[in-house]
């Protein structure tokens, strides 16, 4: 079979989403005549840890490892929990500490493209002889980090090697990108390596038809979409939660805060007695502080609870059990293709999905094609309120549920053979 480098960042015991897109894709590989060998870091300091996601691991896959430098101990030396919520996405944009400030403002301009940047030449050096001893013509580097990608880049300089750059996420139109307080300075070197990176790369993968077009300004080399997808077991029926529950799956970062929701949500309290004995908001994962403040305010704590991190398959089960599964993202222009990777898991669910996101958002479309829930703006409320109420009348018979159409197409062993058609 036809061998290929992959390099990656994360990798189990790593959790949450940023894993599981090249583990799946390693677990299908085989099956369309690609053989992966792994590159990934030895004792990389992960914000999330998924140990059951090993599992899925194939058991004689080659996996080389190297050490990696993080400068994140150091910084946990100020304050570990901001050290890891900066880590995993988490920024508080309200009332900076000034340990905050400075922790973002060393990150955005001390470590360009990232903080796994001294992971870079020992990986090159290392890899040389990886490449020579395997007999390998193929690469692929996946970010974030996208300082993977600078790894990528130095190969393919000194070898004669295919590369192809796959992004999960964009690099400098990331939400996260202008919280960090970026120099002129930053900024250009960022966007430098950017294009170094897209114009530098033989094949360019992403994610989304936006990140397609927002690439395609700065490169001519050909980009692909291949969208993250959903790989979930066949398991045995749950009973759905006796609760009227709206389940979110994931972090919730502070300004995916989707306040028009608590607004709503806070009217059926007050208004409809039945609604207010039935509801249940549930978060499994991560939650902002903002977003906990104005659940407060809106008078939905009583309603609330927060579970947090749990291993995958149990989220699996919380997304069979929920009765209506919600997905925010942060409410301007730079996000509209920004596809979270659980929308997939959620769209084989059987649960309607309630989405809250910037206009034009590319999941929108996603969702009207599978027929798998409603999609709002941030500034819905009448048409919000009405679609709950509308699904709360329907938990009550006991009929609320959704049939979904075209989600095959999203299947990972599906997403794989396509990648494999690249390669």
């Amino acid at each position: 079979m036809k061998k290929v480098l992959v390099i990656a960042y994360y990798w189990p015991p790593a959790g949450g989403p940023g894993v599981q897109r090249w583990l799946k894709f390693v677990k299908y590989l085989r099956e369309f005549g690609v053989e992966p060998v792994l590159y990934v870091p030895q004792n990389a300091q992960y914000p999330i840890t998924d140990h059951s996601l090993a599992n899925e691991v194939p058991k004689d896959i080659k996996i080389y490892k190297q050490p990696i430098f993080e400068p994140y101990r150091f910084a946990s030396w100020l304050s570990g929990k901001k050290t890891k919520q900066i880590s995993s996405g988490i920024i508080k944009t309200k009332n900076q500490s000034l340990t905050e400030k400075l922790l973002l403002w060393v990150r955005g301009n001390f470590f360009i493209p990232d903080a796994r940047k001294y992971w870079v030449r020992p990986s090159v050096q290392f890899l040389h002889g990886v490449l020579r001893e395997e007999g390998i013509d193929t690469i692929i580097t996946t970010g974030p980090p996208h300082s993977v990608h600078l790894i990528g880049h130095q190969l393919k300089q000194h070898n004669e090697v295919t590369w192809l750059a796959d992004f999960r996420d964009p690099w400098t139109s990331i939400g996260y990108h202008k919280k960090l307080k970026l120099t002129a300075m930053a900024k250009n070197r960022h966007k430098e390596l950017e294009q170094m990176v897209l114009t530098g790369a033989d094949t360019v993968v992403v994610t989304s038809q936006t990140t397609k077009r927002e690439f395609s300004k700065i490169t001519r080399r050909p980009i692909s979409v291949i969208t993250n997808g959903h790989d979930i077991p066949a398991m045995d029926a749950v009973p759905l939660d006796e609760k009227f529950t709206l389940s979110h799956i994931g972090s919730m970062l502070s300004e995916r805060n989707p306040e028009n929701l608590w607004q709503v949500l806070a009217e059926l309290v007050r208004e409809n007695p039945a609604f207010r004995e039935a509801l249940e908001l549930r978060f499994i994962g991560v939650v902002g502080k903002d977003v906990l403040q104005r659940i407060k305010a809106n008078g939905l704590e009583p309603y609330t609870k927060v579970l947090g991190y749990v291993p995958h398959d149990r989220a699996v089960v919380h997304q069979r059990r929920s009765q209506v599964l919600l997905l925010a993202e942060i409410d301007v222009a730079e996000t509209r293709g920004i596809i979270p990777g659980k929308l997939f898991e959620y769209m084989v669910s059987g649960r309607p999905i309630l989405g809250i996101g910037p206009k034009g958002w590319e999941v929108a479309d996603l969702v009207a094609h599978t027929k798998t829930g409603t999609v709002f703006e941030h500034v819905g409320h009448t048409e919000l309120k009405n679609v709950l109420l509308n699904w709360f009348g329907q938990y009550r018979k006991g009929s609320l549920r959704v049939a979904s159409q075209n989600v095959e197409q999203y299947a990972r062993r599906e997403l794989t053979g396509q990648l494999a058609q690249l390669l």
